[in-house]
């Protein structure tokens, strides 16, 4: 089982070259990140994984991903950087198509690209794409795919269109970094057609093992491999939980990852309200979780 753990960098916390040196050292698989470009004022959208509903403070500050992960990168030499999730829809295609690849390049091919349109509403508003985000979100992948894989590429769909064109360089990693879409249940289609991987959130074995049985069948009946997909799983974990024995009933669940998401203490496994690490406290924090998982 690999496991991974998610950093939630801000301009007030760890930098994530310290947070990813210290979590390559002790152990883990991968770091990931998350983000949000603009954040509104005012909103009603409700934040998914607190029990009320209320966001973490930090939504509004999260530095960019992909600065946040070169940063990551830098410092380390095998452990993988992913995101949770970049918000596809609301980037322009050929810059993030070239801050991916560049990343993969320069890594050393370690992108794991974990992709989605955020629980926002509010912000993908702003973005101007929140009606047609679903199939902004499926029509770039396919794009940066075509642009990844070819040294001469074009792609004519309903919102994007492009001619013959080239963007280098090409990732690392060969075809491209794995896609890994990102959310619940309700995304199963778009993993079966256009994602290498899926990567939900929270959800309990149980649960997990019967959708992926779903899931399978959904890549039989389109004519895919599902034996190629990327599972990986976030969980929240606090200073209560038994994390070696959650790790292996996700894996018998049918995980490949599982990426923890630490929470505050006190607050239940069951709701994610993140623990923010302030600079200077990523090795106590990770050598901490090392010993509970590792050791």
């Amino acid at each position: 089982m690999k496991v991974g753990i998610v950093h939630i960098a801000t301009s007030y916390t760890a930098d994530p070259a310290d947070f990813a040196r210290k979590a390559e050292e002790v152990g883990f698989e991968s770091v990931w990140v998350g983000e949000h470009t603009v954040v509104p004022v005012s909103f009603m959208a409700r934040y998914p994984t607190t029990s009320d509903g209320s966001p973490p403070g930090f939504v509004a500050h999260v530095c960019d991903p992909m600065v946040s992960l070169m940063r990551a990168a830098s410092a380390t030499s095998r452990i993988r950087l992913g995101t949770a999730v970049c918000l596809v829809p609301e980037h322009n295609l050929f810059a993030l198509t070239k801050q991916v690849a560049t990343l993969d390049h320069y890594s050393g091919g370690r992108v794991l690209f974990g992709v989605g349109v955020g629980w926002l509403k509010e912000e993908g508003e702003i973005a101007g794409n929140w009606p047609s985000r679903y199939m902004l979100l499926g029509e770039m992948i396919r794009a940066m795919k075509e642009l990844w894989t070819k040294d001469t590429a074009e792609f004519h769909g309903q919102l994007i269109d492009f001619p013959p064109s080239i963007s280098m360089p090409h990732p690392k990693q060969k075809p491209h970094p794995p896609v890994l879409i990102g959310g619940g249940v309700a995304n199963l289609d778009r993993v079966v057609a256009y994602g290498d991987g899926w990567c939900p959130g929270f959800l309990p074995p149980a649960e997990l093992r019967q959708q992926l049985a779903d899931l399978r069948g959904r890549m039989i009946r389109a004519g895919r491999d599902y034996g190629t997909l990327d599972i990986s799983v976030m969980v929240g974990v606090s200073e209560r939980s038994d994390i070696p024995a959650m790790l292996a009933q996700y894996e018998a669940a049918g995980a490949h990852r599982v990426v923890l998401c630490v929470n505050k203490p006190g607050t239940p496994d069951e709701f994610t309200d993140f623990r923010l690490v302030p600079p200077g406290e990523s090795d106590g924090l990770l050598e901490q979780l090392g010993e509970r998982i590792f050791r």
